[in-house]
Order: C-alpha cells, then sequence, then structure tokens
C-alpha cells in the first residue's frame, strides 16, 4: 500500500468467500492529536497486488469494515467521519455491488459516526454497529456525548432499534467496542466507555439484546476499544 494518497489505516479485512478481496479503509481509527485521516476505502482484488478507491473520501477515519462471508459483494463499513469537523461522510455504509455505490444505512447525527460493526456468522441479517461521538480541538478533545449508542439491526441494516438494556442509563456513552463470539455468537462482549467511570466490560448471551456487567474496566476511547473473542 505504499503507492496510494495515504499511507494511514483504520482497518484491513479479507473476504472470507475469495481471499484475493481484501478491502481496506483509511484513516486512523484512534483519535488523538496527531492522528493522520485518509481519503476512504481501497479494494483489491489481486491479494493486495493492486488497490482501486471504491469512495466514502470524506470518511477520514474508518473504524472497522465488514464483509458478508457468503457474498462479497455486500460489504458494511464503519466511518467515524471527521475528528475536527462535523459533516463529511460518518455512520454506516452499504454496499450491494462490490463498491460501486454505496448507501448510508445508519446515521450517527451531527458529530457520531460509527466506529464498530459485528455481523452474525449464523445470519447475516443481524449486526450490532456502535456510534461515538467525539470531537478534538486545538485546545481539547471532547470524547462521548448523547449520540454515541449501541444499535442493533435483524434486516441488513435496513432498520435500527438501541440495545442498551443493561448498559448506564443516566450517563452519557463514548467508544463501544464489540466482538462477537465465532464459536456461539448469542455471546457478544462489549467494552464501553461511559461518563463517571460507569463503563467497563459488557457481555450479552441473547445476541445483543440484554447486557450484564462484568467488570469495571473503563476504557479509553483514544485507543483501548478493541476486543477479539477466541474462534474456538
Amino acid at each position: 500500500f505504499d503507492h496510494e494518497a495515504t499511507v494511514s489505516i483504520g482497518d484491513v479485512c479479507v473476504a472470507q468467500s475469495n481471499k484475493d478481496i481484501v478491502w481496506i479503509g483509511t484513516g486512523e481509527n484512534n483519535p488523538r492529536n496527531s492522528v493522520s485521516y485518509g481519503d476512504g476505502v481501497y479494494k483489491s482484488v489481486d491479494g493486495g497486488r493492486s488497490w482501486t478507491n471504491m469512495g466514502l473520501k470524506e470518511s477520514e477515519h474508518i473504524g472497522k469494515i465488514v464483509i458478508d462471508p457468503t457474498n462479497s459483494n455486500v460489504v458494511y463499513v464503519a466511518a467515524q467521519g471527521p475528528l475536527s469537523r462535523k459533516g463529511g461522510e460518518r455512520g454506516l455504509y452499504k454496499t450491494e455491488d462490490g463498491g460501486a455505490t454505496w448507501s448510508k444505512v445508519l446515521d450517527g447525527g451531527t458529530w457520531a459516526g460509527v466506529s464498530d460493526v459485528v455481523m452474525n456468522p449464523r445470519d447475516h441479517n443481524v449486526l450490532l454497529a456502535s456510534t461515538w461521538q467525539r470531537y478534538r480541538r486545538t485546545y481539547g478533545y471532547i470524547a462521548g456525548g448523547p449520540e454515541s449508542a449501541l444499535w442493533r439491526s435483524t434486516d441488513g441494516g435496513k432498520t435500527w432499534k438501541k440495545s442498551q438494556t443493561g448498559f448506564p442509563s443516566n450517563e452519557d456513552l463514548g467508544r463501544i467496542g464489540l466482538a462477537m463470539s465465532p464459536k456461539n455468537p448469542d455471546v457478544v462482549y462489549a467494552i464501553l466507555e461511559a461518563a463517571n467511570q460507569r463503563g467497563g466490560f459488557y457481555r450479552s448471551k441473547d445476541a445483543g439484546v440484554t447486557w450484564e456487567r462484568m467488570n469495571n474496566h473503563n476504557t479509553i476511547g483514544l485507543y483501548y476499544s478493541e476486543i477479539f473473542a477466541d474462534p474456538h
């Protein structure tokens, strides 16, 4: 990827159905003051030997990419959006034609993009996505707010409902990292940033409908918001 317009990368995703298809989301996904931004998403169909920019050039920071394991033309991109201004391309975007066209299926709001998304391997229409409100100024950083939330869809992103039963109910949320167990997709983990030390490590045993706080490890959304579940 040394010869593209940017070398800042937020996520890399390889299609399970065709390992020659690789997607890269550009723009660092951790909002430090020294953060580098990108110019959208790139696709390779030859295992990374060549790349094509597939759009979302105003996203600036990509948090996560998910490819349907049975149809490599269906791709979801979690775009965090610009860090130091509102607008741009922020939210969860979906393509069904391999990136030729995009539709925004989840809009986080004025200041919130989508930071993470997971897909149920048993039912690819079931998705969880986290919106994240953040804003960096020269003199400070606003982490979290009322636009941060966890959302659940059961129809491939057509409709969404908040899925926060068990989360702190009276506190602003920040960044939410997600991991769905490949062994048992009913088990989902969330690492949650919240005001007044109400964040922590949460677990769901009903595919993200309800949550239980497992410990009070209050994460820092600048860095520590990615989780990985053991595949076995």
